[in-house]
């Protein structure tokens, strides 16, 4: 029997995640969920981030689906013993170094957007994203304080191995949907991404059906607000990528509509919508579960290799929103039928009959 952890994490995540958890329950009932801590609540009463017990669960499932961490009660922590680091180690523990974050903009949200209706129209994508490497892990880094003067280090690295794993999983995505995948770099002035670029060429010979075109990320940012609909599959080093994913998201209108997926091996994923935690209206009934439970199609897809489910919860979410039904991020059009949380959870679970 295939196992989920569920970490419903600090601020709006349980309330999130709940929703999640009886979606995946009704489309998935074979499987067995356990739950522990991660985050906020884990210092509170384990004194860490991410105990020992919720990493050991997290090894054993193989599959996390996690709500949000942090807030404004931890950051006074260490940066070591705050919150996100339990996120960070278990990324690290059970080796995901693939991040995937689709923005697509449905019909019905159209007008949710900050970009015109036009500007966003037919808008399917999904960024690929280097996750355990490049500048955020790199050594040499840190700070100094040489004769009065503050200095700090960060080195942006990347080896042939780790360019190519990721690049292969960008063209296997690539050849389920339109067959493109936008390089994203900045090689005209980093060597690292001289090296980047090679390897995705020789990794895409082994794709002959899906077309290859390099964009520096400059340009990229730029296009992606100009003409998004012209990308299809988004390759990036860590760096870039998040940073393009979080412009990509709000082309959709609301951060509380995307969900993500971080891979690694065969049964090895982390599954979380990209929303942050929201201490502001944590348990208010406020917060837009889709992003979670998107995630949970993600899950499905992805972890479980369970398309037919996924597609079954991506249109019963289509669905209510045709219908009319908005949580309060997403009023920046349209009012529609105002709903809370809970109402939009199990408006989305009604959908799936």
């Amino acid at each position: 029997m295939a196992r989920v952890l569920l970490l419903p994490g600090d601020g709006i995540g349980p309330e999130v995640t709940e929703e999640a958890r009886q979606v995946l329950v009704r489309v998935a009932p074979d499987l067995e969920l356990q739950e522990g801590r991660i985050g906020g609540c884990a210092i509170d009463a384990d004194g860490t981030p991410l105990s020992e017990a919720s990493l050991a669960k997290a090894r054993a499932c193989g599959l996390v689906l996690l709500g949000a961490v942090g807030g404004p009660k931890w950051d006074g922590l260490a940066p070591e013993q705050r919150p996100e680091k339990g996120l960070l180690r278990i990324r690290k523990e059970l080796g995901l170094f693939a991040n995937l974050r689709p923005a697509r903009v449905l019909d019905a949200l159209a007008d949710a957007s900050p970009l015109r209706r036009e500007a966003v129209a037919g808008v399917d994508l999904i960024v690929v994203r280097e996750l355990t490497g490049g500048i955020y892990y790199g050594e040499p880094r840190g700070r100094s304080d040489e004769d009065g003067a503050r200095r700090a280090l960060n080195t942006m690295v990347y080896d042939e191995d780790e360019v190519a794993r990721i690049a292969r999983v960008a063209f296997e995505i690539a050849k389920g949907r339109r067959k493109r995948v936008t390089n994203i770099h900045k090689a005209n002035v980093l060597e690292v991404c001289q090296l980047w670029n090679e390897v995705v060429e020789e990794v895409a010979r082994d794709y002959p059906e899906v077309e290859l075109e390099h964009q520096l990320v400059d340009s990229a940012a730029m296009l992606l607000l100009r003409d998004a609909a012209r990308f299809d599959v988004l390759l990036c080093p860590n760096l870039f990528g998040d940073i393009l994913s979080d412009e990509a998201a709000m082309l959709t209108g609301s951060l509380g509509m995307l969900a993500s997926a971080s891979l690694g091996a065969p049964g090895r994923g982390l599954f979380e919508p990209v929303h942050g935690s929201a201490p502001d209206i944590a348990g208010q009934d406020k917060a837009n579960p889709l992003g979670a439970i998107l995630s949970v199609a993600m899950l499905l897809e992805h972890g479980l290799a369970r398309s037919r489910e996924a597609e079954r919860v991506r249109q019963a979410v289509e669905q209510v929103l045709d219908q009319g039904y908005r949580t309060p991020d997403l009023v920046r059009g349209p009012q529609g039928l105002g709903v809370g949380t809970r109402e939009m959870g199990k408006r989305v679970r009604e959908a799936l009959g």
